[in-house]
Order: C-alpha cells, then structure tokens, then sequence
C-alpha cells in the first residue's frame, strides 16, 4: 500500500525546547491510528505536521506523497479531512448544519454566495446518515449538544472525499452519552474499508474505537512505542508512557480501558 504519512526523524523546536524529538513513522492507505499520550506530550504538534499547518524545524515530513517545505501547503489541505476545537471556532453559530457541511467543499467556515449542485448536497445527507444527524440538517450549530457538534465536524471532515482524516481529541468534553454515541460512530467509520486513512489523538483509552489498527505512543515529544494496536497498548508501555502503573483491558466488542493499579499498603 501507498505511504499516507512519513516522517523522517522530524523534530519541532520552540526556544530550547522540543515539542517533537525525532519522530519516524510511516501511515498507509487503510490504516487506522491512535496517537495517545500525556498532555504535553507533542499529539497537538504532530497533528498540526499531518495538517499542514506546520514545517517541521528537522527531517522530512512526507504527506500524501508531497514533501512539507516543497510543495503548496494551500492545494494539500482539501485532502486533509481535519476535526478539532480549532475548526470547531470557526464556525458561525448561526450556520444551519447541512450549510456547515456541505461549505467544506468550497473549504470555508460560513456559506456565502457558493453554488452547490445536487451531488454536493446528496454527499452531505450521506454523510449526515451515515454520523446519525440528518435529523438535525436544518438546526443551527449553535442550538446543538456538544456530542452532536463533534458528528458535524466529522461529517465536514469526510465531506471531500479526503485521503487523510485527523481526529484531533474528538470527544473532549462529552459525558459519557455524548462520547459512547461518538465512538459508536467512529467505530463504524474506521471498520468501512473505503474510509481514509485516519489518525486520531486522545489520552483517555475509552475513546478509541474499535476499528483502530496501530497505536503510536508519545512522552515529551518521543515516540515511546508504535505497531499494531494489540502490541502497543499493554500495561507496561502504557505505564511508561503516563508514569503511572496501568491495568490495560479490551471487551469483547473492541473497546480499550485502563485503570491505574496501585499498590496497597498493609495497615
């Protein structure tokens, strides 16, 4: 399969310090990635590199077999499908959903005098199903639930077909309603065979849904472990990973969970 992703010992340096310290890694077509990590650990750094809204300071950052540095970052995106709390401030609160959506193909925040044809709206009740939200087609975004804006995000995310989706922390802040929905439909995504290569980032491992192929671990901006999902995501990287000592388990349905196992003191 065609590399989506390689990075060669790429390094982000602010000041004296590394937000990123030689990272090498490579994400092919099909592919499905969790980057998890403490805060702090460069997850932010790394996605705003695969978004190309940053070169790095070393190495050689491939993406969708261009070269960061050169090539026209502005003709790269539209083949980023990007979520995060970014984009989710840019969007107009009084934007109807099927407008947020369906403006993705323009790649603007706020519809305006853009033509759209009938193809571009039959994509977007596509991809409102397919995220359980056609219900809310003709609501504002400003009127919605948290859980519901982050279904939006992603249905504008896939709204060009993208050959990479960056899922940046796309639960943060639900309740426990809002985020089971949420990865119920991630879950469905990342099992579509046609669905793009896709990287998402969280520190809780009851985000990840099932679906999720490799795992990529990050301490102080180093890679600490990557491979294959059930590799990678044990007790003892995972432990090294947040200094903590965790108890990692996976259900019967593909969810991942950890708890920390401290140890008990006699008296």
């Amino acid at each position: 399969m065609a590399s989506v992703v390689d990075l060669s010992n790429v390094g982000v340096r602010r000041g004296n310090k590394w937000l990123l310290d030689g990272v090498t890694w490579d994400v092919e077509e099909g592919d499905r990635w969790v980057v998890v990590g403490p805060n702090g650990a460069g997850k932010t750094t790394l996605m705003n590199i695969l978004s190309c809204q940053m070169h790095p300071t070393t190495g050689v950052a491939g993406i969708l077999d261009e070269v960061l540095g050169t090539v026209d970052v502005f003709e790269l995106r539209p083949r980023i499908g990007v979520t995060s709390a970014a984009v989710a401030d840019r969007i107009p609160k009084s934007e109807r959903v099927r407008d947020v959506i369906v403006s993705a193909s323009y790649a603007v925040m706020g519809r305006w005098n853009e033509e759209y044809d009938s193809m571009d709206h039959g994509r977007a009740d596509e991809l409102m199903a397919q995220m359980h939200i056609l219900e809310l087609a003709d609501r504002t975004f400003g009127t919605l639930s948290e859980g519901e804006r982050k279904r939006v995000l992603v249905a504008r995310a896939l709204m060009t077909d993208p050959e990479l989706l960056l899922l940046d922390e796309p639960a943060a802040g639900l309740d426990i309603a809002g985020r089971e929905e949420l990865v119920a439909s991630l879950s469905d995504l990342c099992r579509d065979d046609y669905a793009p290569a896709t990287v998402l980032v969280t520190h809780h491992m009851e985000e990840i849904p099932d679906g999720i192929t490799h795992a990529l671990l990050l301490k102080e901006g180093k890679v600490v472990a990557m491979g294959p999902a059930h590799q990678v995501l044990t007790d003892d990287l995972l432990s090294q990973t947040f200094d903590v000592p965790l108890q990692v388990s996976r259900t019967e349905d593909g969810r991942w969970w950890a708890r920390a196992v401290w140890p008990r003191h006699a008296g």
